[in-house]
């Protein structure tokens, strides 16, 4: 799986909005995750959003979108996909959010998550699969600056089937990975 990340902060970067209208605490109540409708075509985005948002994560969830990339939008070369496996594709983002305030107070925490999340991520051995964390400034929480990241993860399959499975088998990892690295905390 390939795996990078970057900063996207200030200016006109797009914030994380945390608490948002439609948000659905997960944490609190893991048995709304079926109301959402980005998980009724994508049951694997359901289990992995019980994952991220359970105890035995460092980070929580506020917001996820599944979308089909337009014709020619995925770079198979940026997915570790040959031509002939990356000709459909299906990506989704997660907001996360640290469960504990304190967890990423600086650029340079969230930063350090971001490598080794990488770091791990990068050794799964999943062609025509990747994420990219970008780190971004939230909203909504508090006066000062705040940090979450939004997760980009991006499948493709010689069929929309196939690329819908590799997404699913992407996001287990993911969730495995970030949960598993709590315990490092």
């Amino acid at each position: 799986m390939q795996a990078d990340w970057e900063f996207e902060v200030g200016g006109d970067a797009p914030v994380i909005e945390f608490p948002w209208p439609a948000f659905v605490d997960l944490a609190a109540e893991p048995e709304r995750v079926r109301e959402l409708t980005e998980v009724e075509d994508l049951p694997a985005l359901a289990d992995a959003l019980v994952a991220l948002n359970s105890s035995r994560s460092a980070v929580r969830t506020s917001k996820c979108d599944v979308w089909v990339p337009a014709l020619g939008e995925v770079d198979a070369d940026e997915l570790d996909a040959s031509a002939e496996s990356a000709v459909h594709a299906i990506g989704c983002y997660i907001d996360l959010l640290p469960r504990d305030h304190r967890q990423w107070a600086t650029p340079e925490q969230v930063e350090f998550d971001c490598r080794r999340w990488c770091g791990v991520l990068d050794e799964v051995p999943l062609g025509s699969s990747g994420v990219n964390f970008v780190v971004r400034a939230t909203a909504g929480q508090s006066d000062s600056l705040s940090l979450g990241i939004t997760a980009y993860l991006a499948a493709c399959g010689a069929t929309p089937t196939e690329a819908k499975a590799v997404l699913g088998k992407e996001l287990a990892a993911f969730a495995h990975v970030l949960c598993a690295d709590s315990k490092l905390q």
